[in-house]
């Protein structure tokens, strides 16, 4: 994950940070990714014209249990 998701996120113009939350129950440990950025043109430059559409890379199905097909965007109400 570090090596393809995160370093593409990090690399796409606009992006603002990346975050990876890890949750461990049992013997199997959950995963969310949040991603910061500018616009909706930023999230297109990474994610391309459906910014709905999840960008996986071809080793993910060899980790993930389940390949979400869409990705929720929030907006920001709150800063530090």
């Amino acid at each position: 994950m570090m090596q393809t998701g995160v370093k593409g996120v990090q690399a796409t113009e606009g992006n603002r940070g990346v975050y990876v939350l890890k949750h461990v129950d049992e013997d199997r440990a959950e995963f969310l990714f949040i991603s910061l950025w500018e616009s909706s043109d930023a999230i297109r430059r990474f994610a391309g014209e459906d910014m709905e559409k999840a960008v996986y890379h071809p080793r993910d199905k060899d980790f993930l249990v389940e390949l979400e097909p869409k990705v929720k965007h929030f907006e920001v109400l709150v800063k530090p």
